[in-house]
């Protein structure tokens, strides 16, 4: 294990380090420049830090705990601005009666660029482990190196946004595939349905199959299949004989089922043409009752909050962490998650500051084993 040693830092290099972040582009696959930020950061608090074989920010220490986030952004650029706004909606009460009433605009600033400087702080002034993982928002291949080339740390708080009150505990999974057919041209007079016609019934007919074994139209999006298509694209081939369909389609996983019975069901509707599945990332559901949750429960509520635990319905690293290592996990971090990927992305700074000291709270509680 690295040497662990801890500096405090105060809260304009704290904010400086999150205007970085923001203001330095770092759409999935061009993390160059934000990790090196990183990098300096760590550098600057005698922290050892490197960057792995696919780019992850590393900076072991205490491995009690590891802090991890994701270091890219999807694509979007939205003006980098501070402005004092008090009447914010984002803002709860509390926030809107403290002094501090700046936010921050900016792509990122929410998912996740706010929980990974967060953490990046809180894993400086507890000495505790830190990764900034590259790619979270295309295939997650950050997350895939790490928990092949480590072993599982002692616990983990996966760095999303939840709020600086609310605590993640469970996501559904994944299951991504590509349906490709081909159909023998024809004059489009005729009846036959062709490989684009086939495409859209066979997506239809799965839509239709996914809603009897999600739960009924009562049950909480979290415990129901999404079926969502991603692209399509199809027409006559280039040599005229042919008409070709693709289609990228995406089937979210409760926790109540598997991927591999929505995969059967799937190409059980199958009437023309084959779907190349990738590989599944199953669902997450973590216990209330966990060192994690009892941590960060307990940190938030010394920061006179009250805690919320939270259920989403799309995927993170956590579920790839937690079908690899066995320790208990949780997914926290400052912003409003209503506002990830959005065109008015923002993160009050108030809320950055309670995030890091919740954050700092926890780890050290973890750290010296006290939320056991």
């Amino acid at each position: 294990m690295a040497t662990s040693t801890t500096h405090e830092v105060d809260a304009d290099a704290a904010e400086e380090l999150l205007l970085d972040l923001v203001e330095t582009p770092s759409p999935s696959g061009e993390e160059d420049a934000a990790a090196e930020r990183l990098i300096a950061f760590f550098e600057a608090h005698d922290r050892e830090v490197f960057r792995d074989e696919v780019g992850n920010v590393r900076a072991p220490a205490d491995d009690s705990v590891l802090l991890t986030s994701h270091v890219d952004t999807v694509p979007g650029e939205i003006p980098v601005r501070v402005e004092d706004d008090p009447a914010d909606e984002v803002l709860s009460d509390r926030d809107a009666a403290d002094e501090d009433t700046r936010v921050l605009w900016g792509r990122g600033s929410v998912d996740a660029t706010g929980p990974l400087a967060a953490m990046a702080v809180a894993a400086v002034e507890t000495g505790v482990s830190f990764v900034g993982v590259m790619q979270e928002e295309t295939d997650s291949a950050g997350a895939h190196f790490l928990v092949e080339d480590r072993d599982a740390p002692g616990a983990v708080v996966n760095g999303e946004p939840s709020g600086w009150d609310g605590i993640t505990l469970g996501y559904r999974g994944l299951i991504a595939g590509t349906y490709v057919a081909t159909s023998e041209s024809g004059h489009t007079s005729r009846p036959e349905p062709n490989a684009i016609e086939h495409a859209t019934s066979w997506w239809a007919a799965v839509r239709e199959a996914v809603s009897e074994v999600g739960g009924d139209e009562f049950d909480p999006v979290f415990e129901q299949v999404t079926a969502k298509p991603v692209s399509i694209d199809g027409g006559t081939s280039e040599d005229g004989l042919s008409v070709e369909a693709t289609m990228d389609v995406q089937l979210r996983i409760p926790p109540a089922l598997d991927a591999g019975s929505l995969r059967e069901l799937a190409d059980g509707e199958l009437d023309l043409g084959t779907v190349n599945w990738g590989t599944p990332i199953p669902p997450v559901m973590e216990s209330p009752r966990t060192p994690v949750a009892r941590a960060l429960r307990g940190a938030i509520r010394r920061s006179e909050g009250d805690p919320r635990l939270l259920r989403k319905t799309g995927t993170s690293d956590m579920n790839v962490f937690a079908r690899e290592w066995d320790c208990p996990m949780a997914t926290y971090g400052p912003g409003d998650s209503d506002l990830d990927h959005a065109p008015d992305e923002r993160l009050p700074l108030a809320e950055y500051h309670r995030a890091i000291a919740v954050l700092t709270d926890a780890a050290a509680d973890l750290a010296e084993g006290d939320a056991a």
